[in-house]
């Protein structure tokens, strides 16, 4: 299948966008066979920090982009959390469709200038982009539980920056494992009302399926999903290991973990979809 915007993504998503983070190629193509089991699309997001993992961009964008044009679904590829314009620059060179622009530790001023330059750039070759407001750190910021984000200033950063979606605060927190994150529903549905652009929800691992259900009725179109999938990669293995202190191939058990990550995308896919 022709390799597939992240707009296009959104526009043939019948209700929430899954956008799941790849590390690994075992992740890349597992998302995409859980997004295949239930025929619906999918974005695979490579982060920043995935580029430092793998030591650079190109070998794992082009595995990615290579698994999007095999699937039998729409298939977008997205960088993601990228704080380096150059990497952004590097990302569309390479033809990744989509790059998501943080420049929230910024001065609110240096953030909107930044933004707004990177957009013009990406938006003249045809290549969407996402930002956030506030400051982020780690867990902390913008998506620590209490932050939240209001909507007359997020509709003013949308205006002076052009994006083509806004990540906002409305009580999720990054690298959650458990998932007891309480979201202002209210809160997303006035966001909703005042933004001409689709709402992303990051550290979406740590919300209930209930409550995503919710988040996506009240408004939330694209959600950003990475630890729950590592949390059921890693303990598909570790059981693997558990059961066979023999094996020394690491296809039998990194297997493990790769079918625990497309039941989860499946899964979750099924949530977002179904609301």
């Amino acid at each position: 299948m022709p390799l597939t915007g992240i707009g296009d993504v959104i526009r043939q998503s019948p209700a929430g966008v899954g956008a799941f983070n790849v590390i690994q190629l075992e992740h890349a193509t597992a998302i995409v066979a859980g997004a295949e089991a239930l025929g619906v699309p999918v974005v695979l997001q490579i982060s920043e920090n995935c580029v430092r993992y793998h030591g650079a961009l190109e070998p794992v964008a082009l595995a990615a982009l290579a698994v999007a044009r095999a699937a039998t679904v729409p298939v977008a590829v997205h960088l993601d959390h990228a704080t380096d314009r150059a990497l952004v620059e590097e990302a569309v060179a390479l033809g990744l469709g989509s790059v998501m622009f943080d420049a929230s530790a910024l001065p609110d001023e240096e953030n909107v200038a930044a933004t707004a330059e990177v957009t013009a750039w990406c938006r003249a070759r045809g290549v969407w982009v996402e930002a956030e407001l506030g400051e982020v750190g780690g867990k902390d910021g913008v998506h620590a539980p209490g932050a939240r984000t209001k909507p007359h200033e997020a509709a003013d950063y949308v205006a002076r920056t052009g994006v083509d979606a806004l990540a906002v605060a409305v009580g999720t927190s990054h690298a959650m494992t458990t998932k007891d994150a309480v979201l202002d529903l209210a809160l997303i549905a006035e966001l909703r009302a005042a933004l001409p652009v689709p709402l992303v929800l990051h550290g979406s691992s740590g919300v209930p399926d209930d409550t995503l259900r919710e988040a996506v009725r009240n408004g939330m179109k694209k959600i950003n999903i990475a630890t729950h999938l590592n949390k059921a990669f890693t303990g598909a293995v570790r059981d693997h290991l558990t059961r066979d202190a023999a094996v020394v191939d690491p296809r039998k058990y990194v297997k493990s973990g790769r079918d625990a990550v497309t039941r989860e995308v499946t899964h979750l896919l099924s949530v977002l979809t179904s609301s």
